[in-house]
């Protein structure tokens, strides 16, 4: 007689803890697409540069050079956690169920640790990112050659990442991003400590796929809103569709098309 209400209250108590789960992951997801608008609109313009292009704002730190990284980073976070939240969500989901199944407490804990060591791994991306175009830019402000062979650069570069596309390194990383069930019976342990490593780990593996991706945004235009919303789209189609192979593979011929097309015009007009 005892068995039942028991019975009932585990499953009321894990009905709420997944909905609480939904109503964090929608409130994270609502404040970090906010603040990607906030730096959207707050980084509007720029400066026109020999080349014919524009330099966005955010190259252009006014004060310190760490308030400046710190900035960058800060919009870089809120960016990928807009952009990456809902096409993880079934990992999330996922680890979980598992992670329950095996009788691990703290699981609502255990998911946002997991959730924070995957945008670690983005986190490092966007240092990497941001030292790059300081780089390139700082070089653009200093020398108009320079400045003037970045459209060529770009367009190689978005070459670069079509052909990346078609890559089956591309495949393989796409594979583990669109299978989290068998990275999860693999690599799941107990504790904090292993739900920050199962989320590195996936973190890595989903850099690794999108990376040429990123790239392509970062070419056309890392504060681009419409960019921004057309990138993270294609990264959920090609995790959630049955034919994502196929549609990493168009986006990469469709790449190297405007990288040919953009290195061409740019040839014609140095």
């Amino acid at each position: 007689m005892s068995s039942a209400p028991r019975a009932d209250d585990r499953a009321a108590t894990g009905a709420f803890r997944s909905s609480a789960l939904y109503i964090i992951v929608f409130l994270v997801f609502a404040c970090a697409a906010s603040a990607t608008l906030y730096f959207n609109y707050s980084m509007t313009g720029g400066m026109l540069m020999p080349g014919s292009w524009t330099m966005n704002m955010m190259w252009m730190p006014m004060g310190s050079k760490i308030g400046a990284m710190a900035s960058f980073m800060l919009m870089w976070l809120a960016m990928m956690v807009a952009m990456m939240l809902p096409s993880i969500m079934p990992m999330l989901l996922l680890y979980r169920r598992a992670a329950c199944l095996r009788g691990a407490e703290d699981l609502g804990q255990a998911t946002l640790i997991l959730g924070a060591g995957y945008f670690l791994v983005w986190t490092v991306f966007g240092v990497v990112a941001y030292l790059v175009g300081v780089i390139i830019t700082r070089g653009a402000m200093y020398s108009d050659d320079f400045s003037r062979a970045l459209p060529f650069a770009g367009g190689l570069a978005l070459c670069t990442a079509g052909i990346y596309q078609l890559t089956p390194w591309k495949s393989a990383c796409l594979k583990h991003c669109r299978d989290p069930l068998t990275l999860i019976v693999q690599h799941l342990h107990r504790g904090r400590f292993g739900a920050l490593r199962i989320g590195v780990h996936h973190g890595a593996l989903c850099a690794a796929c999108c990376w040429a991706l990123m790239l392509i945004q970062l070419v056309l235009g890392v504060m681009n809103l419409t960019v921004m919303v057309a990138v993270a789209v294609v990264i959920a189609l090609e995790k959630l569709l049955p034919g994502g192979e196929w549609l990493a593979r168009a986006i990469g011929l469709a790449a190297i098309a405007a990288g040919v097309i953009i290195a061409a015009i740019s040839v014609r007009a140095f």
